[in-house]
């Protein structure tokens, strides 16, 4: 029998003995050769893809130069690819934002906005990213989290995951669902996958799903090595509950672990229906929420770990200067900045989202890049270096190759994100059945948002003067035609 005959839908046990065993646990990702060209792409001329996309991440990562949270693995990639330093999301939630960059289209496009609605319904015949491979003769394959599924509720389940996408889809489990029992929640109020929630596990990375997931890849990648693939690997970490083994716990002693400074008149300039976290911290004392944080950055650690077994495959099996590597985030992540936990929120921590692409013969070298692009420019961008036919024409995105080339090339740039906020029992400010649509535009400098339209409020904040977003410059005077000139655009866009 062939080593996929079957699902993994075994218990985790089995799953994870059988994929320790398919593949290797090194870390190594040796340096590609200095090449131009698609030389590189091998005797096929095809390039692969090894497309990573972790969820809830935001860029608070050693590889995007952050002084604390460990990343190894991450380092290395880096070290032939482009870091893209302003990268923003279209909508900071996983499934709104997921059914973006996988077709190429905008929220506003594909209709969805929350965690029930599915692409398909408005868009039928749109033809995502990973269908574009498959139709151009790429084995296609998922594993894990890739289209929007809910955590922990779906883990070991295929969630939203559109079929017709793929050749093959495995849906690993692992301890951190099977004794989810055990996990510490310091906001029961609030369901688990929302909540401030963590635990620590004894075991080995291997009985992790994420780990899991990760050694099923390694072998997928051994198995159809002599064929072009693109193989999404898509990590539930570190989605609350954050889960890890303990010794990436002991990476972060508690005494370096700090919460933001948040001014006790921050939200006094700032619309409501801006605020996710209601109360703030949700009311949560500051030594919990060092501990939730700390778990969070374990759960990174972990994960990078698992990245870590996927790029020494590629190296051993003589892949790495044929594979396009991208590693990405759904959406960023607030962690007790102005108050606020997780996502749905347009500030910067929550919009902004690591990524990081390596092309063989292209990235050659640490390349880093200010440049404001979006996560729907990684479509085009794939499409293109890959040289796909019959790629959508009316993609929303454009293509990235000319920033991979030359880190430093001129570039029309702008970020537009968006959230749809709906009243809910936890926020207090709103009333029973109120929505409000915040919409906001990202430049080089600034940002700019608007709660329906001006009609709820808006902000407008200078990141060179006032990275921390404390003061809110919107309808100041002095910044009237700035603006003007920042709603005009907003609204061509979405209109």
């Amino acid at each position: 029998m062939k080593p996929f005959d079957f699902k993994f839908h075994a218990k985790a046990q089995a799953v994870t003995l059988f994929s320790a065993l398919m593949c290797s646990h090194g870390s190594v990702w040796a340096q590609p050769k200095t090449q131009t060209g698609n030389d590189s792409a091998g005797e096929t001329g095809k390039y692969n893809v090894l497309f990573i996309v972790a969820d809830d991440l935001n860029c608070d990562l050693g590889c995007f130069d952050d002084p604390i949270v460990k990343t190894p693995n991450l380092d290395k990639l880096r070290s032939n690819a482009v870091r893209f330093n302003n990268n923003y999301c279209q909508y900071p939630f996983s499934g709104p934002s997921r059914a973006s960059f996988l077709t190429g289209y905008t929220p506003e496009r594909t209709g969805v906005m929350n965690l029930v609605a599915n692409f398909r319904d408005n868009l039928p015949a749109a033809v995502t990213l990973p269908e574009l491979f498959k139709k151009n003769g790429y084995f296609t394959a998922r594993v894990g989290k890739v289209f929007h599924a809910g955590v922990p509720n779906d883990i070991g389940k295929p969630g939203k995951d559109d079929p017709q996408s793929w050749m093959d889809t495995f849906n690993p489990i692992g301890i951190d669902k099977t004794q989810e029992d055990k996990v510490i929640n310091y906001t029961p109020q609030r369901p688990l996958g929302s909540a401030l929630c963590f635990m620590m596990t004894e075991g080995s990375d291997d009985e992790h799903t994420d780990a899991i997931g990760a050694n099923i890849a390694c072998s997928l990648i051994k198995e159809h090595k002599d064929q072009p693939f693109f193989i999404a690997m898509g990590f539930y970490r570190p989605h609350s509950p954050y889960v890890a083994p303990k010794k990436y716990f002991d990476l972060y002693p508690m005494e370096q672990i700090t919460l933001p400074e948040v001014p006790e008149d921050d939200w006094d300039n700032k619309p409501l229906y801006e605020r996710f976290t209601d109360p703030l911290n949700w009311g949560v004392p500051a030594d919990k929420l060092k501990e939730a944080k700390c778990a969070y950055y374990a759960s990174i650690s972990f994960m990078d770990a698992q990245i870590g077994k996927l790029l020494d495959t590629l190296e051993q099996e003589g892949l790495s200067e044929k594979t396009i590597v991208v590693f990405c985030s759904d959406n960023g992540y607030n962690l007790g900045q102005h108050g606020m936990w997780k996502k749905q929120a347009l500030f910067e921590h929550t919009t902004r989202v690591p990524l990081i692409i390596s092309v063989p013969g292209v990235t050659v070298g640490e390349g880093k890049t200010s440049r404001v692009v979006e996560l729907l420019d990684i479509y085009p961008t794939l499409a293109e270096i890959c040289g796909l036919k019959h790629t959508p024409r009316d993609l929303d995105g454009q293509s990235l190759l000319p920033l991979l080339k030359d880190t430093e090339a001129p570039w029309e740039g702008a970020a537009y994100s968006l959230v749809l906020r709906v009243a809910n029992p936890t926020l207090t400010y709103m009333k029973k059945g109120e929505r409000a649509m915040g919409r906001s535009i990202r430049v080089d400098r600034y940002r700019y948002t608007e709660w329906d339209e001006g009609a709820k409020g808006g902000e407008l904040y200078d990141y060179v003067a006032d990275p921390n977003e404390f003061n809110n410059l919107y309808n100041n005077p002095k910044y009237k035609k700035l603006q003007e000139e920042l709603r005009t655009k907003l609204h061509a866009k979405y209109k």
